[in-house]
């Protein structure tokens, strides 16, 4: 059987008649077209938009305006103090790996954050990190190591 434009069709069951409300009784849908008999919902061009609560500001512009709702996508860092940094050798290279193959550091899921706690002893470090804080960064430098921030 060869197929042509004029002679397609849509499958048996797969398109239904359009309902005729408002012809009568006998129609399924006369008079008000199961809309009811009277109120806001029944008129012409019929109810609210989505999200309306009457008057009362909705809910989707409400939310972001609140304190304490969590952000969507928060960035989790895998953080360090400098003074965890004082049982490396000096003139090393300290990065995430080097510090997981230490054991200094557990897990390297996240991105190394660098944080300023404590006094930092080892000199010459060269620090490789995706974020430093300033007092961290000042301590590395004070003893003459570096600090290499990593974009991730």
């Amino acid at each position: 059987m060869t197929f042509k434009l004029n002679s397609l069709k849509a499958n048996k069951g797969s398109r239904r008649r359009k309902s005729r409300k408002g012809r009568g009784i006998a129609a399924g849908q006369g008079a008000s077209c199961g809309f009811g008999m009277r109120g806001q919902k029944s008129r012409s061009g019929r109810s609210t938009r989505p999200g309306s609560e009457g008057g009362q500001m909705p809910l989707y512009r409400r939310v972001p305006k609140l304190k304490h709702f969590p952000l969507v996508n928060p960035k989790s860092f895998t953080l360090l103090n400098v003074s965890a940094l004082n049982s490396i050798k000096e003139n090393s290279i300290v990065n995430l790996d080097s510090l997981a193959k230490d054991g200094i550091v557990t897990s390297s899921k996240h991105p190394l954050k660098i944080l300023g706690d404590g006094e930092l002893t080892t000199k010459n470090l060269t620090v490789q990190a995706s974020a430093f804080t300033s007092s961290a960064r000042s301590k590395i430098e004070f003893v003459g190591g570096s600090c290499e921030t990593l974009t991730s």
